[in-house]
């Protein structure tokens, strides 16, 4: 039997606060074992489908490098030959069938900006989607679409700018509901003690799927052109559509395939994390501590991820002067780092509760705590060494890998504070979902331009999650 206990003695309000949601009074039934359960095969498609949603999300941030004319930006940066070119020359001929715009910086920043005004639309519509509709189909629609629109990228490109920004609004659209959904449907498929790991698997897709988009797109813009970017991931998307429609149940009461053991197992370990209470206590929400720390650590950490996501192929580009070959690696490399660590931090952090009996108050605490102090030093020392070519990439790969241990701490808490009910109709997430995406268009209008300096310097704000069930 796993241990059921939660910390060492100390502070008994905080201890029973800490293990009210986790520690039910009913009988407790021995774990389901992993290997080919139907949550961890939910779990490996859910990675797929985030690996999707990120390759559609990021695609246009090498791709945009491809499209646009270079000498349209020369004017606009004044910075990018203070970093002289040091690029390899390479024997295989640049493929230049692809069209080439006119496109400034400040406009470049408005076409990847315009993603995220969509995604903030979707965020609190989505948490009561799927408590209408359920987080598989909502999930399931969200990507696709998002695939769908991709598909007809290089049709709005050519179609002009305007195009081009209400095509990736309408993409931002779809993807605004995925996080709500998947929060919607882990909430009656997790059992506590496995959170972090489903969790962290789940999400992982999002950084592996940045890891192989961004190369990926460097090599397809190198050797054919850039529209086939958009065709192979779009077609990418309807294949993972079609299989998570027909694999995926909303809950494991209705699951095909389910074992009865495993099912018993998921819902005895949440049936006291039910919620009797029907109409959804808004006033008590917006009041909470511990939400607003997830909303602050959200907001705070995802300045930071966005705009590395979206303007790290530019800066790769205009600043550090890599080709675009070089660029898609190289932007990888920080996500490749990430992904690891969110995997191993997710074993790690229900390691530590199950076996080392750490409170998950106190779990969630470290792992919030180093994830964004770690990053958020490392970025701002990037901004400080000049044209160190190698040192740039070091400490953008170390800030961002640190930055997986948020994935065990606040990024999950939501499933910590809340009842199964709130969760199930995915408002809790969507709110702090909401006010943390808020940050990202404005993170994604800072292009290098005339003041850029020879660095890259962001600074992010740490915060503690705080448990409560008031």
């Amino acid at each position: 039997m796993r241990p059921l206990l939660r910390g060492p003695a100390g502070n008994d309000d905080e201890e029973s606060s800490d293990s009210t949601p986790l520690l039910p009074s009913a009988r407790q039934i021995e774990a389901a074992p992993a290997c080919c359960s139907a949550r961890y095969n939910l779990a490996l498609l859910a990675f797929c489908g985030f690996f999707v949603l990120y390759a559609l999300r990021v695609n246009l941030s090498v791709a945009l490098v491809d499209m646009v004319d270079s000498n349209s930006t020369l004017t606009d940066n004044r910075t990018s030959k203070e970093c002289a070119e040091h690029s390899a020359p390479v024997k295989v001929h640049h493929n230049h069938t692809g069209k080439k715009y006119q496109w400034d910086a400040e406009t470049q920043g408005w076409i990847l900006g315009s993603f995220f005004y969509g995604y903030i639309v979707t965020q609190i519509p989505g948490g009561y989607m799927a408590s209408r509709i359920g987080g598989k189909l909502l999930l399931g629609l969200g990507i696709l679409g998002t695939a769908v629109f991709t598909l007809f990228t290089p049709l709005a490109a050519d179609l002009g700018v305007v195009a081009l920004i209400v095509l990736r609004a309408l993409e931002g659209l779809g993807e605004g509901v995925t996080f709500p959904a998947m929060h919607a449907m882990w909430s009656s498929w997790a059992p506590p003690l496995e959170r972090s790991k489903l969790l962290t698997i789940s999400y992982a897709g999002a950084q592996l799927g940045t890891v192989i988009s961004l190369p990926l797109s460097g090599i397809i813009c190198y050797y054919m052109n850039w529209t086939y970017v958009f065709y192979l991931f779009g077609l990418v998307g309807i294949v993972w559509f079609i299989l998570w429609m027909w694999i995926v149940s909303d809950t494991p009461e209705t699951h095909k395939t389910i074992s009865h053991y495993e099912k018993e197992y998921i819902v005895s370990s949440l049936k006291n994390q039910l919620s009797s209470q029907k109409v959804v206590p808004w006033v008590s929400i917006l009041k909470s501590l511990p939400l607003w720390a997830i909303v602050v650590a959200h907001f705070s950490y995802n300045w930071t991820f966005y705009t590395l996501l979206t303007l790290l192929p530019t800066y790769m580009k205009e600043i550090l002067r890599f080709n675009v070959q070089e660029n898609g690696f190289l932007s990888a490399l920080p996500y490749f780092g990430c992904w690891l660590c969110m995997i191993v931090c997710g074993q790690a952090a229900d390691y530590l509760r199950v076996k080392w009996n750490f409170s998950t108050i106190s779990v969630r605490r470290i792992f919030s705590l180093i994830g964004m102090v770690g990053p958020a030093v490392f970025l701002v020392a990037a901004g400080f060494i000049g044209c160190d070519y190698s040192l740039a990439v070091a400490f953008l790969t170390i800030s961002t890998t640190l930055g997986g241990f948020a994935s065990s701490g606040f990024s999950i808490n939501h499933l910590d504070i809340a009842p199964s009910t709130l969760l199930r109709n995915g408002r809790l997430s969507s709110v702090s979902l909401l006010l943390l995406t808020c940050s990202a268009p404005f993170s994604s209008h800072c292009l290098p331009k005339e003041r850029c300096r020879t660095g890259l310097s962001v600074t992010t704000t740490d915060t503690e999650t705080e448990d409560d069930n008031n």
